[in-house]
């Protein structure tokens, strides 16, 4: 039926539908009157028959408008959502919407969700015309998750992420539940269970987060890898990693079609087998929301066919090509099997707009500011210049202020504080761990996070930053790689939030230099090229400080700024202070300072530094070219970011714009030569913005270029061209 025909009498925002249908039997009985009172957050009873039927109502309607929008673009992702829609529907009808996924390509579904609960439209989007519209398009609703669209709390992008958000907000939120969506093939990334399994040990009295498994038997493109396991066997897999409670609900079991296979299609059961499964998944959702609140580590399962309810099934309903289109026979039949009547849609929106108290947009958790903890003056210590102190220890100071003020704040680590010199954290915050050891520094209540898990410790710092808490992620720079890809997402996330938070900072020790002995598996400070190219994203603040007191000044800096990514890259081991606490603060705010100036010579060397004993062979340099006559200034460059060029870096596009970078003038003084030399103890890329802009006539780049088992520092530096007479040499042969 067009939707010409009910011009006058369906409610606005379904303008754009292109098919309504008939009233389902009893109708007038259990679908005219919204199960969710008016004064109510939640249907009353998960068995009542019309909140079945409600639900069930609901989980068409997600089902058409995803495939409605995905095939009004014929690009996008239905498949994977429509077999979650009867689970993501029992949840809202029960109150829960404080949901994330790891599924990017749920999009579609999520952005439904928030349409018919009217979030949205605080984005202009009123109708169904306006949500096709929107879809896939600039400043409107991306192809994968972001939390910039009001209601959504996170992004989902790369799998195998969502469950540190959930985890995450329910620490922040308890009596919350935060039910994180996972697809079959989300599953087969091995940190899931992993992360969500040392949680529940470090923090075995937060379970108000719920894993909801969308086990649908197929992946992107072929079967899922656990599309073979039995139900026996998925229930023993999620119970032998710790989870007390599993619900599991098989369509199979309501099939009336004869349907063949494990999976099966439910809206392809009678209208009766329908509701029976629906009211399974009612009454499962509940009972799993219970016990996940009630302390018991709960995960709930459905079980179906991928794309039920869709234009097709299997993984060949998993995407859209630009052949697919509204007009097709096979999009076409799909969207008039899921048609409402009108009156089924005003009755799914009021659902949408009570369940939860309101709309997302008002009451999803992430909508509002996280009140911090104020920290006061940080206790920062004043080393003399000259004296030789740990970079890493001085941090490690103000991380373990932080977390004694801050009761929320959690520090993350895989492989160590104590072994990256920074034992005075352990001290100070205790590893959270079950089993209370002294020796260790081990509490059940510890603020010390620490799977031997980089993806686990990222994630969770990640996370936390961008629900609003402090958080840190300390690693070894040689092993941050494991980890990075979601602080990437989180960046970009933050880049976009409609409100402030925290910054997400990360710490980085052990740079390929401190770590000879340990070989190439430990040299591996290329992951400072992806630091780099990030900063063209406009919010993300490499830091490089060169001693104790520059370390303190990029965390004091750090803590202070709002929605920022701000990986620290620092050493361990004990190394001279080159700048004075004022000189440290403003290298940090400014992007660079003058370490050392010769007093005369006849021509002018500039090393442009990143790092702090990379400046070891700098200062050996010094001594040759001196000696030769040339007069030598030392920079450090400590804030890349801040000396790009404002047309290099997207910086008006994001949340909490930045504008502040170095102007020509100051640039000019600190780099001006005739002939710079660029080095590094990692990759080179973060010191682009100085070949960039740098007017000497000569110039150089020494950059770390691999690793080997060695003994000291100076073969690491040897064995990479970078000793002292190697720079020197250099420097001569750039001025003839």
């Amino acid at each position: 039926m067009s939707t010409t025909a009910h011009a006058q009498t369906h409610p606005a925002f379904c303008a754009g539908i292109q098919h309504f249908a008939a009233a389902w039997p009893d109708f007038a009985a259990l679908g005219v009157s919204p199960a969710i009172a008016a004064d109510a957050t939640a249907i009353a009873d998960p068995h009542d028959p019309s909140a079945v039927f409600q639900t069930l109502q609901m989980a068409d309607a997600l089902r058409y408008l995803t495939l409605q929008i995905t095939g009004a673009k014929g690009s996008g992702h239905p498949g994977g959502f429509a077999s979650a829609a009867d689970a993501y529907a029992a949840l809202v009808m029960l109150g829960h919407t404080n949901i994330v996924t790891e599924v990017g390509h749920h999009a579609p579904g999520f952005y439904s969700a928030m349409f018919l609960d009217t979030s949205l439209e605080t984005m202009g989007i009123r109708t169904v015309a306006d949500l096709r519209e929107r879809f896939r398009e600039r400043d409107g609703l991306l192809g994968h998750l972001s939390g910039a669209i009001p209601g959504l709390l996170a992004p989902a992008g790369p799998l195998g992420q969502g469950q540190h958000f959930a985890m995450a907000g329910a620490l922040l939120h308890p009596g919350t539940l935060f039910p994180v969506t996972i697809g079959d093939g989300g599953m087969g990334e091995p940190y899931v269970l992993n992360a969500m399994t040392h949680f529940h040990t470090a923090y075995p009295q937060t379970t108000n987060f719920l894993p909801v498994l969308v086990w649908n038997g197929y992946s992107q493109e072929h079967h899922s890898m656990c599309s073979t396991w039995s139900n026996d066997r998925m229930l023993a897999y999620w119970r032998g990693h710790g989870f007390q409670e599993v619900v599991l609900v098989d369509a199979r079991d309501y099939d009336d079609a004869g349907q063949d296979g494990a999976y099966v299609d439910s809206s392809r059961f009678s209208h009766g087998q329908r509701l029976a499964f629906a009211g399974a998944v009612l009454s499962g959702a509940a009972r799993a929301a219970e016990s996940a609140l009630g302390g018991r580590l709960t995960a709930f399962i459905v079980k179906q066919l991928k794309g039920a309810g869709v234009h097709t099934v299997g993984a060949k309903s998993h995407n859209l090509y630009p052949r697919d289109t509204l007009d097709q026979p096979h999009i076409l039949e799909g969207l008039q099997r899921r048609a409402l009547n009108p009156e089924a849609w005003a009755t799914v929106r009021a659902n949408f707009v009570r369940a939860g108290g309101g709309p997302a947009a008002m009451t999803a958790v992430t909508e509002r500011e996280l009140a911090l903890a104020p920290l006061s003056t940080l206790p920062l210590q004043d080393f003399a210049v000259g004296d030789k102190q740990v970079p890493a220890t001085a941090f490690g100071a103000l991380v373990a202020y932080v977390g004694q003020q801050d009761a929320r704040f959690v520090v993350t680590n895989a492989d160590g504080n104590e072994a990256s010199a920074m034992k005075n954290i352990n001290d100070a915050l205790k590893i959270r761990h079950p089993t209370a050891d002294p020796l260790y520094n081990q509490e059940p209540g510890g603020q010390v996070y620490e799977p031997l898990n980089e993806d686990a410790c990222a994630g969770l710092a990640a996370a936390l930053a961008l629900f609003g808490a402090r958080a840190a992620w300390l690693s070894y720079e040689s092993f941050a790689i494991n980890g990075w890809p979601i602080v990437q997402t989180v960046a970009q996330a933050m880049a976009e939030l409609r409100r402030k938070t925290p910054s997400l900072v990360c710490m980085f020790t052990a740079g390929a230099l401190e770590q000879g002995r340990n070989g190439w598996t430990h040299q591996r400070p290329e992951i400072e090229n992806y630091f780099a190219a990030m900063m063209r994203n406009g919010n993300t603040y490499p830091l490089f400080p060169c001693d104790a007191n520059m370390i303190q000044a990029a965390y004091a800096w750090a803590l202070d700024s709002h929605n920022k990514c701000v990986p620290i890259i620092a050493s361990k081991s004990p190394l001279p202070i080159r700048t004075s606490p004022a000189q440290a603060r403003a290298a940090i705010a400014t992007g660079a300072v003058t370490l050392y100036e010769s007093t005369g010579g006849k021509r002018t060397v500039v090393f442009a530094v990143t790092g702090d004993m990379v400046l070891l062979p700098v200062f050996a340099a010094r001594d040759v070219l001196e000696a030769a006559g040339y007069r030598v200034r030392v920079v450090e460059v400590a804030n890349p970011r801040r000396l790009y060029r404002p047309s290099d870096i997207a910086w008006d596009t994001v949340s909490q714009p930045d504008p502040t970078f170095m102007d020509d003038a100051h640039f000019n003084a600190l780099f001006d030569g005739d002939a710079l030399l660029g080095v590094t103890g990692g990759a080179s890329g973060a010191l682009e913005p100085v070949l960039l802009r740098t007017r000497a006539p000569r110039r150089d780049v020494f950059a770390w270029k691999r690793g080997e088992t060695t003994a000291s520092p100076d073969e690491l530096f040897t064995l990479n061209g970078m000793t002292g007479a190697d720079l020197a040499a250099r420097c001569q042969s750039l001025l003839g």
